[in-house]
């Protein structure tokens, strides 16, 4: 997401982050994750699925960069559950061990060897602890004992996708649907790595399959939001963020798009009131506290805009474009000083994120606020 500066015009352009995939690599069915390898977009993932039962599946979230995708925060309700996204945290006790047999007893005349629910539920504890190559090890185990155990397939799919391996995640979703036909939340994440690849049409179809199984699959709907508003058709996405918010009423990131399309259509009223929505459902949401003040910006409101600004930055402390977008509008509050102030802080987060162009704006904004303020009033 970036600020552009036009005559003070603040406006909003989405950049996606791009992940080194190998784009060559196939789906067991034959279709290619990757139509364009350098494109891709954020959807929500589910909670990870047990034999038995459910647990939380912790995101990794990248730190906020101007070439910024809208990050999936907070916590979202699907079929009564509740998906918490966040770093994981180490364990407080240690990872038991898989179950092991006293060789040396003499009443003991056959191993029992671990089960593929073992190397599952041992690969969902290495999850809980944040060890993450340790839990696709678990799970690759488990699907060499059990290749049709489809919660395995699925939380390895979930597992690679956090490490950022989009085609073995979508192998792995792929497998899951095959090992269980009406596992729609695997086909709902398949979806969302095919529209990673911008593989639109193949992530429609699977979405589509999603929604079929379980109508009231609100990852589901989200993430066909995602991809009819990256086809340009905002009224069908506004459609689908509308009933991903029906479904999943803690997820502000539904808010969030519905507000980015209705910028798209000139409706700024709409989007307004969705970003504050979006802030409503998660106060500490910096892209939603951002639009909010570009919003203000636009209209002349600067004292609410530099408290969006304020907001945004207090939500994300890296996220340099907050600081950029106070700086614009502290300088037409003539106060220079303040807007100095927050352009350095902006200039230093584009130089360590290494986006060269929006350092070289803020500089340049940087210089006219310093000649504005030595000049006598």
């Amino acid at each position: 997401m970036s600020i552009f500066l036009l005559k003070y015009q603040l406006s909003i352009s989405v950049q996606p982050r791009v992940n080194k995939v190998n784009p060559k690599s196939k789906i067991d069915n034959g279709l290619s994750v990757f139509q364009n390898p350098k494109s891709t977009t954020d959807y929500l993932f589910s909670k990870i699925q047990t034999s038995t039962g459910s647990v939380t599946n912790p995101k990794l979230n990248d730190p906020l960069s101007p070439n910024f995708y809208i990050s999936v925060i907070g916590s979202l309700i699907i079929s009564g559950g509740t998906i918490l996204y966040g770093s994981p945290t180490l364990a407080q006790k240690p990872i038991p061990g898989l179950p092991t047999v006293d060789l040396s007893e003499q009443q003991q005349t056959q191993a029992q060897a671990p089960t593929a629910t073992d190397f599952l539920n041992q690969g969902l504890q290495f999850i809980q602890a944040g060890r993450i190559q340790d839990a696709i090890a678990s799970f690759d185990r488990a699907i060499q004992v059990d290749p049709g155990l489809a919660p395995a397939h699925y939380n390895l799919g979930l597992a690679l996708r956090q490490i950022g391996q989009l085609q073995p995640a979508a192998n792995a979703f792929y497998q899951a649907t095959q090992a269980d036909p009406q596992f729609a939340l695997a086909f709902a994440n398949l979806g969302g790595t095919l529209l990673e690849g911008n593989n639109f049409q193949q992530a429609n179809n699977y979405l589509q399959r999603a929604l079929a199984i379980d109508s009231k699959l609100g990852v589901a709907h989200y993430n066909l939001g995602l991809v009819r508003e990256r086809q340009g058709d905002c009224e069908q996405a506004i459609a689908a963020f509308k009933k991903a918010r029906k479904y999943s009423k803690n997820a502000p990131e539904p808010a969030y798009h519905m507000g980015t399309c209705y910028l798209q259509q000139g409706k700024i009223n709409r989007a307004k009131k969705a970003f504050e929505q979006a802030t409503k459902i998660n106060p500490k949401y910096p892209e939603a506290h951002y639009n909010l003040g570009s919003i203000l910006f636009n209209q002349g409101k600067y004292n609410q805009a530099i408290a969006a600004f304020r907001k945004s930055a207090q939500a994300n402390p890296n996220y340099a474009n907050a600081y950029y977008g106070a700086g614009l509008t502290f300088v037409q509050l003539q106060q220079y000083a303040q807007a100095i102030q927050v352009f350095r802080y902006a200039i230093d987060l584009y130089r360590i994120q290494g986006n060269q162009q929006w350092q070289n704006n803020a500089e340049q904004q940087l210089q006219q606020a310093q000649q504005l303020n030595s000049q006598p009033r």
